[in-house]
């Protein structure tokens, strides 16, 4: 299964992007989406997830209220809208899924099955 994410670039502090997530298998029907981050030097931490195609969202505590993740199924893409970006949320972000994730490994990148290849998200001062 692979996972394509894209959507990143520069943009300014305050500014918004939205990242996609797609695959062109049905991955997303009743599987854990969710992304992570990684920023130079810095391990790789949980920014948001769907839980099971979509039953709950979670977030990580620095990005609740300004990043919303939501799905398509019909598009097989899962979106991460990001808004009132800061320069702390720099950082490469990763897609990943997994059919089986159970929810106390929600936010362990190890858990995960599938992942895609990142798209780097860079927000100036």
């Amino acid at each position: 299964v692979q996972l394509q994410a894209s959507g990143g670039g520069l943009v300014q502090a305050g500014g918004s992007l939205r990242l996609s997530c797609s695959t062109s298998e049905r991955t997303f029907g009743r599987s854990t989406a969710t992304w992570f981050r990684q920023a130079p030097g810095k391990e790789r931490e949980f920014v948001a997830a769907l839980w099971r195609g979509g039953q709950r969202t979670y977030y990580a505590d620095s990005v609740k209220g300004r990043f919303t993740i939501s799905i398509d199924n019909g598009k097989n893409t899962v979106y991460l809208q990001m808004n009132s970006l800061k320069p702390d949320d720099t950082a490469v972000y990763y897609c990943a899924a997994d059919p089986t994730l159970i929810l106390s490994s929600l936010r362990n990148p190890q858990a995960y099955d599938y992942w895609g290849q990142g798209t780097l998200v860079t927000v100036s001062s």
